[in-house]
């Protein structure tokens, strides 16, 4: 049996399997100057905007064009950049390699957000949730 190239060196073959389960988020109440000082982390590609549960927009840098008081959510969209957790990874991976993305959110039928699927920098395979978390550790782990 061979192992998916897109699936993070795991037998995942959906997007709901291969989907980090606890990305980073933000309520709708986030200015577009907040979402600004999101990105300033390279690591982030993609900001997810919530309303409980539900996703509402997903916003990238290039997005972000409005007055530092604006709400961020005017700013994103969903159209293009949510898949649902049964898409096959294959069929994502090609999606977001034609588009020159990284990113895209996972939710269900009823908008829930249900987690993100993210390619790794070096475009082999997709990040896992052990993979933020070292991240994280790596970061706090940092001088101030």
């Amino acid at each position: 049996m061979t192992t998916d190239p897109c699936a993070g060196g795991s037998a995942a073959r959906t997007a709901g399997e291969a989907m980090v389960r606890a990305p980073k988020t933000c309520g709708v109440g986030t200015t577009t100057g907040q979402a600004r000082a999101f990105f300033a982390d390279d690591h982030v590609h993609a900001l997810l905007v919530v309303d409980g549960v539900r996703l509402v927009a997903v916003v990238e840098r290039d997005d972000l064009a409005g007055p530092d008081q604006q709400p961020v959510e005017e700013l994103g969209r969903l159209e293009g950049r949510t898949v649902p957790p049964s898409e096959p990874v294959q069929v994502v991976a090609a999606r977001l390699r034609a588009e020159g993305r990284r990113r895209t959110a996972v939710v269900d039928d009823t908008g829930r957000l249900l987690g993100l699927l993210c390619f790794k920098r070096s475009g082999r395979g997709f990040c896992t949730d052990a993979d933020v978390a070292a991240r994280a550790a790596d970061r706090d782990l940092l001088p101030a």
